[in-house]
């Protein structure tokens, strides 16, 4: 605050900037517990990022003011939104808001619809205990990349069906992780870094440009078989209704949806789209995935809970997508792996005219930026925020959770539009490796990671066959 009479406030300034690089530095070498220190300076605290000034909302309350309240003031946009937006180009995270946006989400809310989702819960079930049943028992994997590889095929199986072809399934799994890299690093730095002709830049503009070739191959790949599908079926049938049943996947939806105006998407909205559906529903998932595994074995009483429900609900039999509704301790588990470690850490949004936050005047164009990591870690909203507590999340506790403090899929209008499908993906994998496999760590503890999500610097488990025998949870042969 400038303390002086009769001129407005301003946020106070976060210390330790460099000239040039501003808090570049502090946001690229340690970022979380950066973004956790702005909370004892204010709930509205100016950092810079290069010379270019922006505004991190601490307090949740406020930041739901930019989210939902007063969301015309803030526009999707922001230092990592225009990153992103080179990769995703106009897809759904990333495309302005008005009407183009309320179009896209329109034409894509059949496909994440409730119903929807629930047809290809058997499919990922199915393809979750495949791809298992090659681990080897008492041989350390790394969980992380394990967890990736398969949040991305179990995505793909239900995305674009379960024919695509494995090379294009490979490629896609060794691309996805350099981009994300690359595009959180364009994020931080300066934008006059990020423009220069440095080998790391071009690398990135490599992989984005194979990224959306490959993608264009899946697109021609999944026509060509929806038109087979059609020239094969009953003239009545619908091909949009066969896409939920058939191996044709959830992309069916959006392959056939027009806009009552406008028409069908084009090719590069398709490209778009697809590119952001796969960021959006890979990293996160596989990281959450092997926190919660990570943190169910150093936490045996959680373990034994999780499987003492599973036991009642499947019994020997394998998971069926009807048994999802009835895991809540498992989903809670999640939740709370959520809460602590993402799924991103930080998110943007800029100033479409002068607004004052808090007290705070913020100048038109300024990039805000709210952290779900700092919220979920806040200690006066979440007793002893450190410590892995699915509890939190039952029903007798979790009425006094301030609702507005969780964003792990965000608020208001950009709510995150595949939540339903993110739920049913993480409940399929986690119960269906906890249900065959007990995992132990291989390794020394993980330490979290800021890149696009928060994930483990390192993460190897032992697995280990699980027998069922009811209430009693010991590995056999």
């Amino acid at each position: 605050m400038t303390g002086i009479p009769g001129l407005p406030p301003t946020a106070p300034t976060a210390p330790g900037r460099l000239p040039l690089l501003g808090h570049g530095l502090q946001l690229a070498n340690r970022p979380l517990e950066f973004m956790n220190s702005l909370r004892e300076h204010g709930s509205v605290v100016r950092i810079l990022i290069g010379p270019t000034p922006a505004y991190v909302v601490t307090d949740p309350a406020v930041t739901r003011r930019v989210l939902v309240t007063e969301v015309d003031a803030f526009a999707k946009g922001g230092r990592i939104i225009d990153a992103l937006r080179v990769f995703f180009g106009d897809g759904l995270a990333t495309i302005a808001d008005g009407d183009q946006h309320l179009k896209h989400r329109r034409l894509m809310q059949p496909m994440f619809g409730r119903a929807h989702v629930a047809t290809r819960g058997d499919v990922m079930i199915e393809h979750v205990r495949a791809a298992t049943a090659e681990w080897t028992p008492g041989v350390p994997r790394d969980t992380y990349e394990d967890m990736n590889d398969l949040a991305l095929s179990t995505f793909l199986v239900a995305l674009f069906g379960s024919d695509l072809p494995d090379r294009v399934r490979a490629e896609f799994g060794g691309l996805m992780p350099a981009i994300m890299r690359g595009t959180i690093r364009q994020t931080i730095l300066p934008g006059w870094v990020t423009r220069l002709p440095l080998p790391s830049n071009r690398a990135h503009a490599k992989r984005v440009a194979r990224l959306r070739a490959l993608i264009d191959e899946t697109i021609d790949h999944h026509r060509a078989r929806l038109e087979s599908a059609e020239r094969a079926a009953p003239p009545e049938e619908c091909p949009a209704h066969r896409g939920g049943t058939s191996p044709g996947g959830l992309f069916t939806t959006l392959l056939t949806a027009e806009h009552p105006r406008t028409g069908p998407l084009s090719r590069q909205q398709l490209q778009d789209e697809a590119i952001t559906l796969l960021t959006g529903a890979v990293e996160t998932t596989g990281t959450t995935l092997a926190w919660a595994l990570y943190e169910m074995s150093r936490n045996p009483p959680v373990e034994s809970r999780v499987l003492d429900e599973l036991d009642a609900v499947c019994g020997e039999r394998p998971l069926r997508q009807e048994d999802l509704g009835s895991l809540p301790y498992l989903r809670a588990v999640l939740k709370e792996t959520m809460r602590m470690y993402g799924p991103a850490w930080l998110v943007t949004r800029t100033a479409t005219r002068p607004v004052v936050l808090d007290g705070v005047p913020v100048p038109r164009g300024a990039d805000v930026v709210y952290s779900p990591y700092l919220h979920q870690h806040d200690p006066a909203l979440y007793a002893d925020p450190e410590a892995f507590d699915p509890g939190r999340w039952e029903p007798g506790r979790a009425k006094d959770i301030d609702r507005s403090s969780f964003l792990a899929f965000g608020d208001g209008r950009r709510k995150c539009i595949g939540e339903e499908f993110a739920w049913a993906e993480l409940l399929v994998i986690l119960a269906t490796v906890v249900q065959r496999w007990r995992l132990a760590p291989a390794s020394g503890p993980p330490r979290p990671q800021a890149i696009v999500t928060v994930k483990p610097d390192r993460l190897r488990m032992t697995p280990e066959k699980r027998s069922f025998t009811r209430g009693a949870h010991s590995p056999a042969d």
